[in-house]
């Protein structure tokens, strides 16, 4: 009943396969084989959506088609017309963290376990794709524009004196831009699972002191039954919030200083 109950168990790590190399943990967890099935699915449903490309399109491909062109849009309000270049890796970004996110919604799932688990919901997943997301947008910005790139960090129209101020600022919040990016991730998708198992644990508990506890359980079931779907809608917009974060950082790699 414990471990049923407890909200912090469904986040913990299990090794499927154990391996190391030179005293390093490379074993392939159940986290790992939640990523490997969120880049099977998107890629499946995907392909699957448009294997059969027609002037018409039906259901499955105007999904496809639908969500292209709402990543797209987001990039073009976001970063504009030149910042379709990054559009496969803002995809493939959004794409990647809503399935995660909608298959951690899942109570059961054939894996080792028979449960979901929500990757999203560790801090270091989330901190790594931010890195990612930086990375671009460091390499990128001094690729295109060298040392003008940090320009960034001088707001233009500002009189010199209180670059003495501003810069500081600016250098601080850039570089904490990592962090805040992985950590809301990882806090809304964590607080939200926590809460769901919270109120589900109230209805077993109920439940098992009779008639009266059932009776009881009703509350909590209509609070789990409202938290579920307020999640579903948590997952989207967190993997939304996520990609339009990227985009707004991948827009000062294109537009340094502005």
């Amino acid at each position: 009943m414990a471990d049923a109950t407890n909200p912090i168990k469904q986040f913990e790590i299990h090794s499927i396969a154990d391996f190391s190399i030179g005293g390093w943990n490379l074993s392939f967890t159940n986290s790992s084989y939640f990523m490997v099935v969120s880049v099977v699915m998107v890629a499946g449903l995907l392909s699957l959506a448009m294997s059969k490309r027609a002037l018409v399109p039906g259901r499955s491909q105007s999904v496809a088609e639908l969500l292209y062109e709402f990543v797209a849009g987001m990039i073009r309000s976001t970063a504009g017309d030149a910042g379709l270049k990054f559009f496969p890796f803002v995809f493939t970004l959004f794409a990647f963290i809503l399935m995660g996110n909608m298959l951690g919604m899942l109570p059961y799932f054939p894996a080792p376990g028979f449960h979901g688990f929500t990757f999203t919901s560790h801090i270091i997943v989330t901190f790594a794709l931010a890195l990612v997301v930086m990375a671009i947008v460091i390499g990128y910005g001094v690729y295109k524009h060298g040392l003008k790139f940090f320009s960034l960090f001088f707001p233009s129209g500002v009189p010199w004196p209180l670059y003495i101020l501003l810069t500081p600022i600016e250098i601080i919040s850039f570089l904490s831009r990592p962090v805040t990016l992985g950590v809301r991730l990882f806090a809304n998708m964590l607080a939200g699972h926590i809460l769901l198992k919270v109120f589900a644990g109230f209805i077993i508990m109920l439940g098992s002191v009779g008639a009266l506890g059932i009776l009881g359980a009703v509350a909590p079931l209509i609070m789990v039954v409202a938290l579920t779907a307020l999640e579903f809608l948590v997952a989207f917009l967190q993997a939304y919030v996520f990609a339009v974060l990227t985009c707004i950082y991948l827009s000062d790699a294109l537009h340094p200083g502005h």
